[in-house]
């Protein structure tokens, strides 16, 4: 075991003596407390900044495999692949539903595990997906059964969100936890918009469409990933996992609602992201898919100014306007279809992705203002549930990748097409909106007046 150097090197800490801080063999640091001044100052910031990079690079790839099949399915009948409109939206929302599932464990894997160990493994675990899909895209007999089930694999990259957000939340303190947590979202959303943007470049060769190639180009960047977080990163022996925690925040009627409106605002980001290649190619045949990633793109970068917005004018009041925006966008996306319009049904995508993006950011402003207020915790409880309600939002939110493209395949199935689904969407936004409106941001209430 050895001491790290944790002298102090800030004016305000000088007199203050740090916390003591030592490694342990497997890369383990014992008595880390970023709230320790002096430790913070001296070593601690350098040691979190060090652990966030990594974590946002391994994070990014989850994300890219969780999106992969967003813009392979878009591909496959160019590649011999004869699949109705339901089994594609089957083959875009399953990653989804997977992922939402494994956010839950995902979480309790850092504290029991170490959150150097768990980044190793779950990036490892990438090949999986990867090797599934560089396999199945080769032969156009695949059957869908299998299809299914290798997308399904994808999954696996959505849980990796909830455990580096975990890990991340343990090595910054509370006064700069949101930023390090806001730059880890953004980076990892960032993924979904990389894959959309690389994969129609590099599966096209001057042999013809090689989709398999789609998987290859990741598999690099997984190891390597694997090999940085090995090198890199640090477990936290500090770091516990209280189910008791999540047990509280299950019961609290709060949770559920934020989860909701979360499904809302992530759910139509990630659901959105999903379907938005196979959408625009079925709406209009022949569009090319080279400027699909401009919509998660736009959702990535637009989440931390919703953060910072939020603290501004209230989170409650920005996931009002976000919300009314992206019925708006909806309402263009309707007429832009009606008028056969492919520029109207992108740019309406576009400013739709932007406001969920936004609403992403407020959202999770909204969820420690909240629990701040409930009278009958004290500060540390509230503190603990919130971070609860942050993980089952998560989970429950991401559920809106599943449920977007399969409304979508309902109204195709039953109309011949996706406007009846948008108009839905319209409903729920309005929906949604009312409970944010009633619960949360109305005057008179102990919230309204919080800006919460």
């Amino acid at each position: 075991m050895t001491t790290l150097d944790a002298r102090t090197a800030a004016a305000p800490t000088a007199t203050t003596p740090a916390a003591p801080l030592t490694a342990s063999h497997g890369r383990w640091l014992n008595g880390w407390d970023p709230e320790d001044a002096a430790q913070w100052e001296s070593v601690g910031r350098r040691i979190a900044r060090r652990n966030l990079a990594v974590s946002v690079f391994a994070e990014f790839l989850g994300f890219a495999v969780w999106a992969m099949w967003s813009i392979v399915v878009p591909k496959l009948s160019d590649a011999g692949f004869a699949l109705t409109a339901d089994q594609s939206f089957w083959l875009v929302a399953i990653p989804s539903l997977v992922g939402a599932t494994m956010r839950l464990p995902y979480t309790f894997a850092v504290p029991v595990f170490g959150g150097r160990n768990w980044t190793i493994v779950s990036a490892l675990l990438l090949l999986l997906p990867l090797g599934g899909l560089y396999l199945a895209v080769q032969d156009p007999s695949t059957s869908f059964g299998v299809l299914l089930g290798v997308a399904a694999l994808a999954g696996l990259g959505g849980g990796n969100f909830a455990s580096s957000m975990a890990n991340i939340s343990y090595f910054f303190p509370q006064r700069e936890k949101g930023r390090a947590l806001g730059f880890n979202a953004a980076g990892g959303n960032l993924g979904t918009a990389a894959v959309q943007l690389v994969v129609p470049i590099v599966v096209v060769t001057a042999a013809g469409l090689q989709l398999d190639r789609a998987a290859l180009v990741v598999v690099p960047f997984v190891l390597l990933a694997a090999l940085l977080a090995w090198r890199c990163m640090d477990n936290l022996s500090t770091a516990r996992a209280n189910p008791r925690v999540y047990a509280a925040a299950l019961r609290e009627r709060h949770t559920w609602v934020i989860s909701l409106v979360y499904i809302g605002t992530f759910g139509s980001f990630i659901g959105f992201s999903g379907v938005f290649p196979t959408l625009l190619t079925r709406s209009f045949p022949g569009t090319t898919l080279s400027l699909a990633f401009l919509g998660a793109l736009v959702g990535s970068l637009t989440r931390p100014l919703g953060g910072a917005l939020a603290d501004r004018v209230g989170g409650a009041r920005l996931t009002l306007v976000s919300f009314g925006a992206m019925a708006l966008g909806i309402v263009g996306a309707i007429v832009s279809l009606r008028e056969s319009s492919l520029v109207g049904f992108f740019a309406s995508f576009l400013w739709l992705f932007t406001f969920s993006g936004i609403g992403n950011g407020s959202v999770y402003r909204m969820i420690p203002s909240v629990f701040a207020l409930l009278p009958e915790r004290t500060a540390g409880t509230r503190a603990a549930v919130a971070a609860g309600c942050l993980g089952i939002a998560g989970a429950v939110g991401a559920l809106g990748g599943f449920l977007i493209p399969r409304g979508f395949a309902i109204s195709t199935n039953a109309t011949g097409g996706i406007q009846a689904a948008l108009v839905v969407m319209v409903g729920v936004y309005a929906v949604l909106a009312a409970v944010v409106w009633a619960v949360y941001a109305r005057r008179g209430t102990a919230f309204g007046r919080a800006r919460v």
